[in-house]
């Protein structure tokens, strides 16, 4: 039979089998930290039993825990604040130019609108035959204007001329809506730039940190739970009952070999 070698926990100076406990060196460095925090004298060839090196794996499993909690929080708080944040100036482009619009500005905008309609060409258009007729042909008794009608002419070149400058004015008005809009898609965009920016820090903390963290954590519990059964397994063996069992199987063992004599 093999025997099996023991070794002295450093931390209660009592003997162990090597089976129940670890060596520092075999440990992983956030544990042997935590140990060395409390012990700053312990060596990587020290040895500790399961029962306190159980101590340090809820201390780590606590610690990556706390940790994960306190950055997720960090982080939601940062989305909550951007997502409420009023700092980016978003303007209400129909509402602020239709409170600033002057009278001059609102006949430009309605000379515009009826010069740009298919009405206006069907007006015009009759006027223009209308008066060619009347003073072509001379109805009604009417030559006012014979031809090459340059009172028409005239009259043709002084609408273009004044139609002209109220139809820029009502272009700049549009000019300065496109403006608005554009600087409303800068801020917009500008939120949500930061905001895809948080999100973005949320999820590299979700695959760097917590994920890896938990499948230290269930390792950790792992090993927890095979430390705590073979305690469990350990006071089994050193209940009384367990030893009367031992001893009367030994007798029985006994009885048998003098039976084969």
């Amino acid at each position: 039979m093999v025997e099996e070698t023991t070794a002295i926990c450093f931390i209660d100076h009592q003997r162990h089998m090597e089976i129940d406990g670890r060596y520092l060196k075999d440990l992983e460095p956030a544990i042997r930290n935590l140990i060395k925090g409390d012990h700053p004298t312990a060596k990587v060839t020290d040895f500790i039993c399961d029962h306190d090196l159980l101590k340090y794996q809820l201390m780590r499993v606590d610690g990556m825990i706390n940790s994960d909690v306190k950055q997720t929080k960090k982080i939601n708080h940062r989305l909550t604040k951007a997502m409420q944040s009023d700092d980016y100036d978003i303007v209400d482009v129909n509402d602020n130019l239709a409170k600033s619009l002057t009278f001059g500005q609102k006949v430009s905008d309605a000379v515009a609108r009826f010069g740009g309609s298919w009405g206006f060409i069907g007006i015009f258009t009759f006027v223009l035959i209308a008066w060619m007729l009347i003073n072509g042909l001379q109805l009604f008794g009417m030559h006012f204007d014979p031809f090459p009608f340059i009172l028409l002419n005239l009259a043709l070149s002084c609408i273009a001329a004044i139609q002209a400058p109220i139809i820029m004015m009502s272009q700049n008005r549009a000019s300065d809506r496109d403006r608005m809009n554009s600087e409303n898609d800068y801020h917009v965009n500008q939120k949500s730039e930061h905001e895809l920016r948080i999100l973005h820090a949320k999820l590299d903390n979700l695959t760097q940190n917590q994920l890896p963290h938990s499948l230290e954590i269930q390792k950790l519990e792992i090993e927890i739970l095979g430390q705590i059964r073979t305690e469990l397994d350990l006071i089994q063996r050193n209940q009384p009952g367990n030893v009367k069992s031992g001893l009367s199987e030994n007798v029985l063992h006994d009885d048998e070999r003098d039976r084969e004599k």
